[in-house]
């Protein structure tokens, strides 16, 4: 289950999106969750549904392998269905006891699973097709306006690239402990929910303790290394656009565009 976990990786191939710039990608996932949020029926979820595929299709990265990260979320999916389901009022359709399933409900659980799918797998495209170090120059770029108001720029963008490049990296130290800790006779499944959050003490101690100990690690490289934030930095390989990023953000225009239209219309 840990390993199914897509959101942080990175898919080395050769793809359009792979070649893009970070800074677009940026954007057009931003774009992508308002459009999620902007859509209410079936046409616009189709529309959606259309402009996600294609770009699954050019990220080159297996089907498979993108929509696996949503069983890391099945739980979180059936929580919110179920509490929408019961608990939002409207037409009763089914009834029993003091449980009320209303026509409202039905559909709102069925919206907000097909937005957590979306939401998923479109995050998830953009940090398959872009490395952290990417990510870091993208984000300070796109947010470089607000230094004018002493924003630390370059140390936001840097935390949210490590905390994305460290979540693949943890997952795999879960799961290595997890199985150590199953060798050694420890039982992560039996009992009841009080008995399963005792047995988690011997996989959250040693994760921890790792997790303090890369960050130890990660802090005293960059030391070694002489960092001292984005003051005064340079970069070897400057963001530059390309014809291809100028014709993106143009497809995104039209894509939000008909996204508006359909929600008006």
């Amino acid at each position: 289950m840990l390993r199914e976990i897509t959101l942080g990786q990175y898919y080395q191939t050769d793809s359009v999106l792979h070649r893009m710039d970070c800074r677009v990608k940026l954007v057009a996932t931003l774009i992508f969750i308002i459009s999620l949020f902007v859509v209410n029926d079936v046409t616009g979820y189709l529309i959606v549904a259309v402009f996600l595929g294609i770009c699954i299709r050019l990220s080159k990265v297996p089907f498979k392998f993108m929509v696996k990260g949503l069983r890391a979320i099945l739980f979180l999916m059936l929580f919110a269905g179920v509490f929408n389901l019961f608990l939002t009022p409207g037409e009763v359709i089914w009834s029993f006891w003091i449980l009320k399933i209303t026509k409202e409900g039905f559909f709102l659980a069925i919206k907000m699973a097909v937005r957590l799918s979306f939401l998923i797998v479109g995050s998830s495209i953009m940090t398959l097709t872009t490395t952290p170090n990417h990510l870091t120059d993208g984000l300070e770029s796109l947010l470089n306006p607000l230094k004018k108001i002493k924003v630390p720029v370059h140390e936001v963008a840097m935390m949210m690239s490590i905390a994305l490049r460290f979540i693949p990296i943890l997952m795999e130290e879960t799961d290595k402990i997890m199985k150590a800790q199953i060798a050694r006779g420890a039982d992560f499944e039996s009992g009841n929910l009080i008995q399963k959050a005792k047995a988690m003490v011997p996989l959250l101690v040693p994760l921890f303790i790792a997790a303090f100990r890369r960050a130890n690690d990660l802090a005293m490289a960059m030391e070694a290394r002489c960092y001292h934030g984005g003051e005064g930095r340079t970069k070897m390989k400057p963001l530059i656009y390309q014809k291809t990023d100028f014709i993106a953000y143009g497809v995104l225009a039209v894509y939000m565009a008909i996204i508006i239209c359909e929600r008006i219309l």
